[in-house]
């Protein structure tokens, strides 16, 4: 927010990205492909973490941002329960699952580190610039 231009600038939007894709190709193989609801649930909300970072990033304002990296932390949340289903109904092996975990944690503690510098930050956001 505060030099970026843009939200594809940010590391933690580009890792959030290669998750969501990590995600679909886990999802378009082998039995996952025909659990329809939770392929499209988890397909759901590992995009919802790339999309709500976007979506706070334009929102110029602190609050806004902090709100959506809320929301995205959330899903990556929400992803990590919806692995133990893929896990428990054999739709991933466990190598897979440890690894995707691991990724949703990180992107976690990640949008946590954000959350925590804006918020200790005196940034305010784009629209409230004199």
């Amino acid at each position: 927010m505060a030099t970026l231009k843009s939200f594809e600038e940010m590391e933690v939007w580009k890792r959030a990205r290669l998750f969501a894709n990590e995600i679909y190709k886990i999802t378009s193989i082998g039995s996952f492909v025909r659990d329809f609801r939770l392929r499209d649930q988890i397909n759901g909300s590992s995009g919802s973490i790339m999309d709500n970072i976007a979506e706070g990033f334009e929102r110029d304002g602190k609050k806004e941002f902090l709100q959506f990296l809320s929301i995205a932390k959330g899903s990556a949340g929400e992803v990590r329960s919806q692995l133990y289903r893929a896990l428990d109904r054999k739709h991933i092996s466990e190598i897979d699952f440890e690894k995707l975990k691991a990724e949703a944690l990180e992107l976690s503690k990640q949008i946590s580190g954000l959350m925590k510098y804006l918020s200790d930050s005196e940034l305010r956001g784009i629209k409230y610039k004199n």
